[in-house]
């Protein structure tokens, strides 16, 4: 079997790279954080003008049509360059939100086309998320009711919302607790139908911030070791010591083991595998581990000055720690891998484990 991204998806990576190097600097990251907003208007103009807010609507309704597998490799871009913009919160978990709607839906024809075009924002709540991203700056908000049932899903206009707004420490990254009334008006799927979105926007948006945090984490690697090749010490970089070729392998080995995880939850969604859930928490756990890590030893080969507003890393940093508790924290996932793992007649050993 080929396990390889194809030249497509390759090449749509590369032109999102290039992108992002020119319109994402840490100098214009370091702008958006001190806005009322921390957004730019202008950038999203330019996101949009790429194509890459279409991504993952249907043909259909003016997008792309790309999947999950595609979103793997997008997001380790977007967090590499710590982007400040909701655009896979939009683009990815809403839009495949919407895109799951029945044919000829209302929302769907009204929402879809303007995702694809770039001229809205979707914000998107769920029990997981104490806070919603970006529900100040949303057109609209998804948002889930607990009924007797479960959970039902409604679509309410920002106007019918009161966020009120949280710290957070990623100042780019605003998060809110919103206040809201369900309605009849409001009401997009009862509990039974909406299960199956509720559940498939929790591994979306777990699987988004897994590779953002890949991207996050490569990205204070990158910047550790450029530090360690210019700090000198002794008369000698600081990077010729073996005790910081050890830290920053350490941080390079796990960026690698976590590669071909998330790589293969994205292939579970995307396959619609009945364990795809196990493969998205195990994949948030390694992503997220990978990224702590990086920060960690980013800290220490760059010294106290890591934490100060003057080095680009401390960006870096608060992005990961932020997304970490991000669509579900630590203790979440460890119980969705204990509750897979240990169900009884769960699909283990070597003619399943190693096998899939």
């Amino acid at each position: 079997m080929d396990f390889t991204f194809t030249d497509d998806q390759i090449a749509l990576r590369d032109s999102m790279r290039r992108f992002l190097m020119i319109e994402a600097a840490p100098e214009m990251l370091r702008e958006i954080w001190e806005t009322d907003h921390g957004r730019s208007p202008s950038l999203r103009a330019k996101i949009a003008e790429q194509g890459l807010t279409g991504l993952s609507v249907p043909e259909a309704e003016g997008g792309l049509g790309l999947g999950d597998l595609d979103w793997a490799l997008m997001t380790q871009e977007l967090g590499y360059f710590a982007i400040p913009d909701s655009l896979a919160d939009t683009a990815y978990v809403a839009a495949g939100l919407l895109a799951a709607l029945p044919a000829g839906h209302a929302l769907r024809a009204q929402w879809l086309p303007r995702v694809a075009d770039g001229s809205c924002r979707i914000a998107v709540g769920h029990p997981v998320n104490p806070w919603v991203a970006d529900a100040q700056g949303a057109d609209l908000l998804l948002l889930p009711h607990a009924v007797a049932g479960g959970l039902t899903l409604h679509a309410v206009p920002r106007a019918r919302v009161q966020p009120v707004a949280s710290a957070s420490i990623d100042a780019s990254r605003r998060l809110s607790q919103v206040q809201w009334q369900a309605t009849a008006q409001t009401l997009v799927a009862e509990a039974r139908d909406a299960r199956a979105l509720w559940d498939d926007a929790l591994d979306r948006g777990a699987l988004n911030v897994a590779g953002q945090l890949v991207g996050l984490a490569q990205r204070m690697l990158d910047m550790s070791i450029d530090y360690a090749a210019q700090r000198k010490q002794f008369g000698r970089p600081i990077g010729s010591f073996q005790a910081v070729k050890h830290q920053l392998a350490d941080v390079a080995t796990k960026i690698e083991f976590a590669k071909p995880v998330l790589y293969r939850a994205a292939y579970a969604l995307a396959q619609r595998e009945p364990q795809r859930a196990l493969r998205v928490s195990h994949a948030k756990l390694a992503c997220a581990d990978a990224a702590w890590s990086a920060a960690r030893k980013g800290i220490q080969v760059h010294g106290a000055m890591g934490y100060t507003w003057e080095v680009d890393l401390q960006m870096f940093m608060k992005r990961a720690w932020a997304l970490d508790a991000a669509w579900g924290d630590r203790a979440f996932h460890k119980a969705r891998l204990a509750d897979a793992l240990l169900a009884d007649g769960a699909p283990l050993g070597p003619g399943v484990t190693f096998n899939s």
